[in-house]
């Protein structure tokens, strides 16, 4: 154990699942079955020996499209103290985005929030020791469609620039003229006088 304890573990791959709430997690310890419930042995461990220091390189859920964010990509985490357990709550929104050929791409774009927390002990409210993403789906759908502008459309831009850059000229103009003449009245009454 003492010639393994400043190694850690780089882990890729790709999970299918089914579209309902879910988690995946890394924690230490040999995991099994118990009454139905999915536990962690960490006997051969010890609580203070156990560093969550982790670095999400990339996290996606379906393909990349143009433009998207993916919010845990390069996300580096240092554990403040050992037997750190971090939980990603993931909001999973399914989204179609439809190119300008055509071609329609299925995805999923997501929203996450970080709680972090010492598990003081194995079981119950005091959790596990490890890293979790905890992700559900939206039952709502983002539908994204790209499309090329055509030339009158920049026309009409071009001409509401122009015109509103005529207009605020005019006020400007407007402002000075009047305001130069009040002053040439003051001016000239205090003359006659």
């Amino acid at each position: 154990m003492q010639e393994q304890k400043n190694e850690g573990c780089q882990v890729y791959g790709f999970l299918e699942v089914n579209k309902v709430a879910g988690n995946f997690h890394f924690a230490p310890g040999k995991s099994f079955q118990q009454s139905h419930v999915h536990v962690h042995d960490l006997q051969s461990f010890g609580l203070d020996n156990i560093n969550m220091t982790h670095h999400i390189r990339h996290l996606s859920f379906g393909e990349d499209y143009p433009g998207i964010v993916n919010p845990l990509d390069r996300t580096n985490v240092t554990a403040p103290q050992a037997s750190m357990m971090f939980q990603y709550f993931v909001k999973v929104v399914p989204t179609v985005y439809m190119k300008v050929d055509g071609e329609v791409l299925r995805t999923n774009q997501f929203s996450v929030t970080r709680h972090e927390k010492v598990a003081n002990g194995l079981m119950g409210d005091q959790g596990l020791p490890g890293v979790f993403v905890l992700y559900e789906l939206s039952p709502m759908m983002v539908k994204l469609t790209e499309k090329h502008r055509s030339f009158t459309h920049f026309l009409t831009g071009v001409c509401a620039i122009i015109g509103g850059m005529f207009t605020v000229a005019g006020l400007i103009d407007s402002l000075i003229y009047h305001s130069a003449r009040a002053i040439q009245k003051k001016i000239d009454l205090g003359k006659t006088t």
